[in-house]
């Protein structure tokens, strides 16, 4: 009888405050268990900015939860004596994210066990990762630390080829593999619960934006884009969901009450299962103008819900959506934006169009099981190459 092939996963945080990463590391492990391997994370108790997971949310038995001491590349020393014990158990290490310190520990830690590790770098190597957020630390990062545990990586898994393009200008030698991360098929749902959680939507027809409140997602840039839709389409609303940081937020609501957005923009905070996809059921179209995405996992959810996209050029899966025929790449700026929304909102035969058509690319390409069962050619590949 075969060994199944048991995994470790290494990722710097599952919370599900950090967005995308959180949903898709727990897709992973699902689709892989189906598919009979032995799978383990092994992660920190990071919550967010100066937050820790609670007790009742670390009872999962196949992840290991060690502490967080610092929010800085997330600093957690009590991952290096866990990965000196045990890594040698394991087939294949799958490390998700760079510039942080489990990233680090766990490819030092294979290395040193002549386990192969795999890097999905979550966007960190793009234009906009490598010079955003301390870029003087980031180059001299990436060229001492990165760097060499990129170089060593028997594969790096980049989810676009966007963003494997631009990780190839950084310069840095790397085996470099595309695989799409995987959306769920969900089951039929009206917007009923939506509507009756949040009154102030009525019946009025509402766009949807769901993601991380960051300022990499240009909400700034949504809203004033929005803005200059009232005059011709005054019945619309849009919903906006998601956290961030306190601070952030404030300023965002500063911007939708110099607008005059106050009565038509409404924030859920994060929403998740049956409110989620009420959510999705009951929105015109789905808006996401990033400045950058190295996916965009809630695009390809708005897709699978057959929603028509309006996406920023910079998110990696808008040349896809495109070519298919199931939404708009626009530009950053708010006239942009509001044109891309404009020429949607206008023409309602182009918009059920749309709708089957993203329905059909995401259950072609973004399913979990194409996931799965490309995660699983790809360990066997790395472990092939490593027994010549």
């Amino acid at each position: 009888m075969t060994k199944p092939l048991a995994v470790l996963h290494v990722i710097p945080s599952i919370s599900l405050a950090h967005g995308g990463p959180s949903r898709a590391i727990r897709l992973m492990e699902d689709v892989q268990r189906k598919l009979g391997m032995t799978v383990f994370t092994l992660t920190t108790d990071d919550n967010g900015p100066g937050n820790r997971l609670s007790d009742s949310e670390k009872l999962d038995p196949n992840r290991h939860y060690v502490r967080k001491w610092f929010d800085f590349y997330k600093v957690a020393p009590s991952l290096v004596p866990w990965l000196i014990r045990r890594v040698r158990n394991y087939d294949v290490v799958h490390i998700h994210a760079l510039f942080s310190f489990s990233s680090a520990a766990a490819a030092w830690a294979a290395r040193r066990a002549g386990v192969p590790y795999i890097i999905r770098p979550l966007g960190t190597l793009t234009h906009y990762g490598r010079t955003q957020r301390r870029p003087l630390l980031k180059r001299l990062s990436l060229k001492w630390i990165e760097g060499p545990l990129l170089r060593d990586a028997a594969a790096v898994h980049f989810t676009s080829l966007d963003e494997q393009r631009e990780a190839e200008e950084s310069g840095v030698p790397m085996r470099g593999v595309v695989i799409p991360l995987g959306i769920e098929v969900s089951e039929v749902i009206d917007d009923s619960i939506v509507r009756s959680r949040y009154a102030a939507l009525g019946r009025a027809p509402y766009l949807l934006f769901l993601s991380r409140l960051d300022p990499k997602k240009n909400i700034e840039g949504l809203l004033r884009g929005f803005a200059l839709c009232r005059a011709q389409w005054p019945q619309h609303k849009l919903l906006i969901a998601g956290t961030g940081d306190t601070n952030y937020v404030a300023t965002l609501v500063l911007l939708v009450n110099e607008l005059g957005l106050k009565d038509c923009v409404i924030w859920t905070n994060h929403i998740d299962g049956a409110l989620k996809k009420s959510a999705f059921a009951g929105a015109t179209l789905f808006v996401l103008p990033s400045f950058s995405e190295n996916f965009g996992i809630a695009a390809a959810e708005a897709l699978m819900a057959g929603l028509p996209c309006v996406l920023g050029q910079g998110v990696a899966i808008a040349n896809d959506v495109v070519a298919a025929g199931a939404g708009l790449a626009v530009a950053t700026d708010p006239d942009s934006i509001a044109a891309g929304l404009l020429k949607l909102l206008t023409d309602e035969p182009e918009l059920r169009r749309m709708a089957f058509n993203g329905a059909a690319l995401a259950r072609g390409k973004f399913s979990v099981e194409a996931m799965g069962k490309n995660l699983v050619s790809l360990y066997e590949f790395v472990l092939s190459l490593q027994k010549k």
